[in-house]
């Protein structure tokens, strides 16, 4: 196959890819975000202490994560025909790509939201800070660096578990390299569609990578580095008291 029947190909096979990796994406951050911050809230000494809670979610994660995706993308295709009306192409594929999405970056988010320095939470706290303002003022700004990192592997993964799904007809640059690669035997667009995956996953780490180094040089903005300054000159203050 020469390059000229090559390119359509490759041109329609990364634009299926993009819509199914985007918007499972775009799902999988929606709703994983909050169900991360729940898994720390809810958990022992959390804000919002609630071990069944807890339990459960984290249960839930787990189940969601252990299984592999083309079992799961089997299991969800009677979801899958009621929410599309099909079990082929790029928009059925994202079903369970934002499904199988969803434990996984909720689980980074988790981690993610663990790092945040506590003091910082108990500053807002004395000042009479809700848990939503807590939320929204501390834990998420304080780990945005950590979520973009998150959201780069999430994108990473989505793009991996894209190409299974192109091997059951949900098209892309999997259903291309399998199709015309691997069952037509032209190995030449077969690794033509590797090294493609490979360019395009390390333009996307390359970006995560700068954004997170970015974020974090500046410090996040916001509220928290206000209550590193309160907690800084606090025992500067004290040192004066004793010395008078």
């Amino acid at each position: 196959m020469t390059w000229s029947e090559m390119r359509p190909l490759l041109e329609q096979a990364s634009w299926e890819t993009l819509i199914m990796v985007g918007w499972s994406t775009l799902i999988a951050v929606v709703a994983g975000l909050p169900l991360g911050v729940l898994l720390v809230l809810s958990d022992r000494g959390g804000l919002l202490q609630n071990v069944v809670v807890n339990k459960v979610v984290g249960q839930v994660v787990n189940v969601g994560r252990s299984m592999p995706f083309i079992i799961l993308m089997v299991a969800l295709m009677s979801f899958t025909r009621w929410v599309t009306g099909t079990t082929i192409g790029s928009e059925a594929a994202i079903v369970p790509l934002a499904i199988g999405g969803i434990p996984f970056f909720a689980r980074l988010v988790e981690t993610a939201v663990r790092e945040v320095d506590g003091g910082l939470v108990e500053a807002v706290q004395s000042m009479g800070g809700s848990t939503w303002t807590i939320v929204r003022k501390v834990l998420v700004p304080e780990a945005l660096p950590s979520l973009i990192a998150s959201t780069t592997t999430t994108v990473i993964a989505l793009i991996g578990y894209s190409a299974m799904a192109g091997t059951v007809g949900g098209g892309g640059l999997g259903d291309l390299a399998v199709r015309y690669g691997y069952q037509r035997f032209d190995t030449g667009l077969m690794w033509i569609t590797v090294a493609f995956l490979a360019v395009v996953i390390s333009l996307i780490q390359f970006a995560g990578d700068l954004a997170a180094r970015t974020l974090h040089r500046r410090g996040r903005g916001g509220a928290a580095p206000a209550l590193r300054l309160l907690k800084a000159k606090e025992p500067a203050a004290a040192d004066i008291g004793k010395v008078a």
